[in-house]
């Protein structure tokens, strides 16, 4: 089952539920965070509480998606409570990916990098057994609900940025319970969109370079996540393909467990705040950036994935670049 947020033809927002290829307005919610506060409300799944509820009007996703009527598939009323984070080094072959980035050629024979370290911490202790605590991952921070853009909108970097570029990833969306509980939603396509020119001139900086706009959706995967995807990141600059590359994710392609992952997420007291949404990324071993790609104004980035619906589409745009110290006032 697949659902997400629309603009309707009133200009409302919808929810939509799909099952195999029919797509349907849902009735009686009037958007995802309302419908799931249900489900938590009434000690149901959210598949049950789903089906609790009357199909509408068949709508045409693709369709929509070309009018720019799709939405995040989940958002919260209050942007300040909605959280977008990430780990990363979780994927096999993101330390490859990470290492080409940072590669120092004096020191590429004798050095393990910290990147290196990380992702050996995972591969041995990554994958605990249920109930077990495993090694922490790398984590970041993207930003508040502000920072969320919307399935068909624009990545707009901004004027201080040194570069930006996409991050193929799934997605785990959750909102926290009345008691602090995490309920996991489900799974989205997400473009973790990173300032690698940035990150690159010392991996100190990556904390800034994730400080970017990211983007989920267009529909969340209700359910188990498969352990294996097997997406596709391609960009598009003017009408034609200029890079295209499989990406792969899912437990079976992970030095992690989500188990683990979502522990050290939300082990956290600061991110079980009742309410709250929280859009998770779990990291990938694709970039573009890798390959020498060099994103530019008006690209497109597409990403997507069997099972996950419509793809995710979103147009890269950069802010002018700024000559001027931001300047702070003294009450």
């Amino acid at each position: 089952m697949l659902i997400s947020q629309i603009l309707d033809d009133t200009g409302a927002i919808a929810v939509v539920v799909r099952n195999g290829s029919e797509a349907s307005i849902l009735k009686g919610v009037g958007t995802t965070y309302e419908l799931v506060q249900e489900a938590i409300g009434k000690g149901l799944s959210l598949a049950e509480c789903i089906r609790g509820h009357e199909l509408g009007a068949a709508v045409d996703l693709e369709k929509l998606a070309a009018e720019k009527r799709l939405l995040l598939p989940l958002h919260h009323p209050d942007a300040a409570h909605m959280h977008l984070t990430g780990t990363g080094l979780t994927h096999l072959g993101s330390a490859a990916t990470r290492d080409a980035m940072h590669a120092k050629a004096e020191e590429e024979d004798t050095h393990v990098t910290d990147s290196m370290k990380m992702f050996r911490m995972g591969l041995e202790d990554g994958r605990p057994e249920p109930g077990r605590i495993g090694v922490q991952p790398e984590w970041f921070y993207k930003g508040n609900g502000s920072s969320a853009v919307a399935p068909g909108a624009d990545l707009v970097s901004p004027g201080f940025c040194e570069d930006g570029g996409e991050e193929p990833e799934i997605a785990g969306v959750y909102v926290v319970g009345p008691d602090g509980t995490p309920f996991r939603v489900g799974f989205a396509l997400a473009n973790e969109f990173s300032d690698h020119v940035m990150e690159r001139q010392n991996y100190l900086y990556l904390a800034h370079s994730k400080l970017r706009p990211a983007s989920f959706g267009p529909e969340l995967l209700v359910g188990d996540l498969p352990e294996s995807v097997e997406g596709t990141s391609r960009i598009i600059r003017g009408g034609e393909v200029l890079w295209e590359k499989p990406f792969l994710s899912g437990e079976a392609n992970m030095s992690h467990t989500l188990a683990n992952l979502e522990h050290h997420h939300f082990k956290y007291g600061l991110f079980r705040q009742p309410g709250d949404v929280h859009v998770h990324m779990f990291g990938t071993a694709t970039l573009s950036f890798a390959d020498g790609i060099s994103c530019r104004e008006g690209d497109e980035i597409e990403l997507s994935a069997p099972g996950f619906g419509v793809s995710l589409k979103n147009r890269l745009a950069f802010e002018p670049a700024e000559t001027a110290a931001t300047q702070v006032k003294v009450l």
